[in-house]
């Protein structure tokens, strides 16, 4: 065994020294990893201590399952304990966990049995199988449930393996509806024994899958003992079905409407939900393959199955018998495709020949039972073999030349040992398969071990165990075996019974040590035993079996007019079902039991042509409760499974062994003197080669054909080493390979892009074509590549490539984005101080900008809140203004309208009015909404004239001002007034009002300097020197 952490240890010390193989130091890393895995018990009983005591192995057991590790090791046997609750250990992520590892580098797990027969299957092209047993309830079907799903999502995958997927696990809920029952010990126990092949193609991909079926319990179907329950499709169909389909198939939705359905008293079960699992089941036969009809028509036959039960008898003074439910009938006639009255009369008489004559012999109220129930589970049982080739062909390989060449994983799920209170007909062949199957192991895996051993010339202790061959004997030898006894029983003329079975079996195997009946027990045994049972000494325990029923379910017969009615059905599934062919053989068909016998016969020998693993299930009680651990009871599983024989073969033997030639073939490459070729003995060339890779004595024995390695870390060690070599030199080819692919594909590619270029060139003035596409789109990608490389990087950045002539108009739009973008971009950048100074720049280009000569001087400079402080301004003003707030105050010149004096002023703005104050006094307040305009020339000097109202007398005409700051000043009265289409820039004069209805104009000149004075004319003269933005 080895470990995660033994995986880290061989990492490091193999890659680095393989001759460490054996080393005393990596032999204590990897052995104390094995324990401190878990730290809980050991995960390989090899590793117990104390592995021959079989308190000690329940005891490690008892831990691991305290801790829901349910899963423990025997060497390469998976020991698994049915928690009987989910365990999040089955996730997608812990299937990656299991893929491709060594089987002993990570938790035992069904995922590492599941993985270590697919890479054997893989690597050594021999067929695998995977035998699952356990008595019922130990979690057996959801074993080889866990098995498929991990080969489903962990194979490769394509569109058609995908759909071969999905069938092989939808095939699960639809065998398990048919299949499956509740019973006493388990809700889903399956009632039928089942062996899957998965065929797999040679990358390993599976691409088709076969089912094999054994031994449906079709008596179930008319009877369950109580508590247990019938098939579940029964259920899911009256609890499920749309309310449509019930009534075309004259169903109610109460199972305690039909006889077979209340015969257990246990229509519901808690752990179950039949409504839901009916979708799941409807939904699994769309995928498998079945069509509406087929869906439609099978449905009908379960549905006839369950009318069947309610079809009720009365007899008549002459001891025949009449049916006394007609509806009943017409439901079934009409659902099987069948002629009501030959129905009607095939279930109360039988078809007779005497003297080559054929008669219709009227039958008694329960001979008439006994064909109606006998009818109702030939119909079942042959549906049911109908239904598992039906899902055969959906699963079936289609390339008939490569499914020669299919690698196959089987899959053995089948009943497992029971034991009931009352054990009948089907217990025995039940328990009858347990037995082949333990001989099947210890064929398989005690005694062939030993006698391996032995051939090879290897010493070591022999380990005792019970050979049930002996049992096997008993059962099914020829003449003298109960099988054989009980046909003979069948076939014989006269007045045969289930009683004169029991004598003959007591007169042919009384004196056998495993076969006991009330008549050759002891006193005590007596008293345990009824006068109709024998007791056979099975493995796993003793066991009585009743023999009442035994003639009649190993016959199985039905009635020759019953089967020419269900010959004449009209229902396709029916009509392969019973073949006319049945009526016109004359040759006695095989009984129940050695049709069981043979198909036994036969699965041995597929198991026998696999290379096995095994997964022991055992269940921890019989009250399905989680937690619950009974240590008399899993005592009980262990010593039937054989697990302790097992565990004594494994640790008195080697782990693991090869043949000389394999492990040459396989290996020699790591040896100088074994590589090429060894031309020596084999034997010589193994020794060779293990002395070189450092094996110690104690690891190792040289057998006659074989080599034997004690422990798998040895040859995991070897494996690794070899791996690192082939991927050394695999890497390398794969490198020189990749580098010429690339010389050549550069070569290729350069002389196709020389080509296209020149090709190009020459049309490059025609529209888009062909021969041009490659060299326009090459010019359009130097120009974008161009441009990327030479965005502009601020807003003021105006520059740009010259775009080619077809993407002339695309260059726009790009340049139009880049500017939007990078305005963006500053827009987020700046304060909310510096974005209130660009709003008034804005504001003063929108009005100035082309029309007034000092403006470019303006636009480096910032506009300032204000140009007078709170000093500044007297203290009677601010107390005039009151809770007015001011907004700009700025000093100014006004020029009276008697004589254009110079005075000077204050200039206040506020909310609603622009005020004139005179150091302490307010000489005119002029309200925004009497303020009609702006006027200001368009040179450079600072006069402006506030233009007010003539209706207001309050005001005394418009107001004549000079600024320093012109350009600030009225940007602020403009924003504040909110008249910024109201500032007019003039050329030469301006018009004003005086008061009183006279007006003013002032004269605008060029100059050599400032000069503001009244002219001859009675205008105000302004000289002011013409100036350009780069004066």
């Amino acid at each position: 065994c080895a470990s995660s952490a033994e995986c880290v240890d061989r990492g490091g010390v193999v890659m680095n020294n393989v001759s460490a193989v054996g080393s005393d130091w990596e032999r204590a890393m990897m052995e104390s990893a094995l324990t401190a895995r878990d730290r809980v018990g050991v995960q390989d009983f090899v590793l117990l201590e104390n592995h021959t005591s079989e308190v000690a192995f329940i005891e490690n057991l008892r831990k691991r399952f305290k801790e829901n590790l349910i899963y423990t090791y025997i060497g390469s046997v998976l020991v698994s304990v049915n928690p009987y609750k989910d365990l999040e250990i089955y996730t997608k992520q812990h299937m990656e966990r299991y893929r491709g590892v060594n089987f002993y580098e990570v938790s035992p797990h069904i995922y590492a049995v599941s993985d270590n027969a697919y890479r054997s299957m893989r690597s050594e092209k021999r067929d695998q199988c995977i035998l699952i047993s356990g008595e019922s309830g130990a979690g057996k079907t959801e074993a080889s449930k866990k098995v498929l799903q991990y080969y489903a999502v962990t194979c490769p995958a394509s569109e058609h393996v995908q759909t071969v997927k999905d069938r092989l696990l939808q095939s699960n809920p639809v065998l398990e509806a048919f299949g499956n029952a509740k019973t006493l010990r388990n809700d889903n126990s399956s009632r039928f024994g089942k062996y899957m092949d998965v065929q797999f193609d040679f990358k390993g991909a599976p691409v088709g899958g076969h089912i094999l079926n054994y031994l449906l319990e079709k008596s179930r179907v008319v009877h369950q003992s109580h508590g247990e329950r019938n098939f579940h499709i029964f259920y899911q169909l009256i609890e499920g079905a749309e309310d449509e389909l019930l009534r075309r198939l004259g169903l109610e939705r109460m199972a305690q409407q039909y006889q077979y359905l209340v015969k257990g008293s246990c229509p519901k079960v808690s752990s179950i939900n039949d409504r839901s699992d009916w979708k799941v089941v409807r939904k699994a036969l769309s995928v498998i393959g079945f069509s509406d009809d087929e869906v439609e028509e099978l449905l009908s036959i379960i549905a006839s199955v369950l009318h069947l039960g309610n079809v009720q008898y009365s007899g008549e003074d002459s001891g025949s018998s009449y049916i006394t439910t007609d509806t009943q009938i017409k439901y079934i006639a009409r659902l099987l495709g069948v002629d009501f009255s030959v129905l009607k009369e095939a279930l109360t008489h039988k078809k007779i020949t005497a003297k080559g004559e054929e008669l219709m012999s009227p039958l008694n109220q329960e001979q008439a039972s006994s064909a109606r129930d006998a009818l109702s589970k030939a119909i079942y049982g042959r549906t049911f073999t109908w239904l598992v080739n039906k899902i055969n062909t959906s699963l079936a390989f289609k390339d008939k030349f490569n499914s020669k060449n299919a690698s196959v994983i089987g899959l053995l799920d089948i009943y497992g040992f029971e034991v009931f209170q009352n054990n009948s007909f089907e217990q025995f062949c039940i328990n009858y398969c347990n037995e082949k199957l333990q001989q099947l192991f210890i064929e398989l895996t005690l005694k062939s071990e030993q006698e391996e051993y032995e051939a090879e010339g290897i010493t070591w202790e022999p380990v005792q165990y019970f050979n049930n061959k002996i049992i096997c004997d008993l059962v099914e030898e020829k003449f003298k075996g109960i099988i054989s006894i009980l046909d003979e029983e069948c076939l014989r003329p006269g007045d045969a019974s289930d009683i004169t079975f029991l004598v003959k079996l007591e007169d042919t195997v009384g004196g056998h040590a495993h076969f006991v009946t009330h008549k050759l027990a002891d006193g005590k045994t007596r008293k345990v035993m009824g006068r109709e049972e024998f007791r056979l000494l099975h493995y796993a325990g003793e066991v009585n079996y009743n023999v009442n029923g035994f003639l009649d379910k190993n016959n199985d017969l039905l009635f020759r007019n019953l089967k020419e009615v269900m010959c004449s059905s009209e229902n396709r599934i029916l009509t392969q079902c019973f073949s006319r062919e049945e009526l016109t053989d004359k040759k006695l068909p095989e009984t129940t039991a050695t049709q069981f016998k043979n198909s036994l016969a036969k699965l041995m020998e597929i198991l026998m042509s696999k290379d096995p693993s095994y997964v022991r299930c055992i269940k921890p009680n019989d009250a399905k409760q989680a937690g619950r651990f009974e240590e008399v009871l899993v005592r009980h599983q262990v010593k039937y499974l054989g697990l302790m024989e097992n565990l004594r073969v494994r640790r008195a033997g080697f782990a693991y062994r090869r043949r000389y030639e394999v492990f040459l073939q396989r290996y020699k490459s790591l040896c100088p003197d074994t590589w090429p070729s060894w031309d020596g003995r084999l034997v010589d060339g193994v020794s060779t080669l293990v002395k070189h890779l450092g094996y110690k004595p104690e690891e190792y024995k040289l057998g006659r054909t074989k080599i034997f390695i004690r422990f798998p870390k040895t040859l995991f060690a070897t494996e690794e080493y070899r791996k690192l070599r082939l991927s050394a030199v695999q890497v390398q080819a794969w490198w020189k390979g990749i580098l010429a692919r690339r010389r050549a594909q550069r070569r290729r590619q350069a002389v196709d892009t020389i080509r296209r270029f020149i090709k190009g060139f020459m049309f490059r003035h025609h529209p888009r074509c062909p021969e041009n596409e490659y060299f326009l789109d090459y010019v359009r990608y130097t120009f974008l590549m161009k441009l990327h490389r030479a965005l502009p990087k601020t807003v003021l950045d105006k520059s740009w490539p010259t775009p080619p002539p077809a993407l002339t108009e695309a260059s726009e739009l790009l340049r139009k984005l880049c500017m939007q973008n990078l305005v963006w971009k500053y827009c987020k950048t700046i304060s909310p101080e510096w974005k209130h100074q660009l709003e008034q720049k804005v504001v003063a280009s929108e009005v100035f900008k082309d029309k007034k000569d000092n403006y470019p001087q303006s636009v480096p400079k910032l506009f300032v809140g204000t140009r007078l402080d709170g000093d500044d301004i007297n203290p009677k003003v601010l107390q005039a203004l009151g809770t007015e707030k001011m907004k700009y105050a700025v000093p100014v010149t006004k020029y009276d309208r008697k004589g254009f004096k110079a005075r000077a002023r204050q200039l206040l703005l506020t909310a609603s009015s622009a005020i004139i104050v005179e150091e302490a006094k307010l000489k005119q307040r002029i309200d925004y909404s009497a303020l009609k305009g702006v006027s200001v020339s368009s040179l450079s000097d600072g006069l402006f004239v506030l233009h007010v109202t003539c209706e207001d007398n309050k005001q005394k005409g418009d107001a004549v001002l000079q600024s320093d700051h012109v350009i600030e000043t009225l940007t602020k009265v403009a924003i504040c007034a909110d008249k910024i289409n109201n500032i007019n820039i003039n050329q030469s004069s301006i018009k004003f009002t005086l008061g009183q209805g006279k007006e003013g104009i002032i004269d605008f000149t060029s100059g050599s300097e400032l000069l503001v004075a009244k002219a001859k004319n009675g205008h105000l003269s302004v000289v002011r020197r013409h100036s350009t933005p780069f004066s």
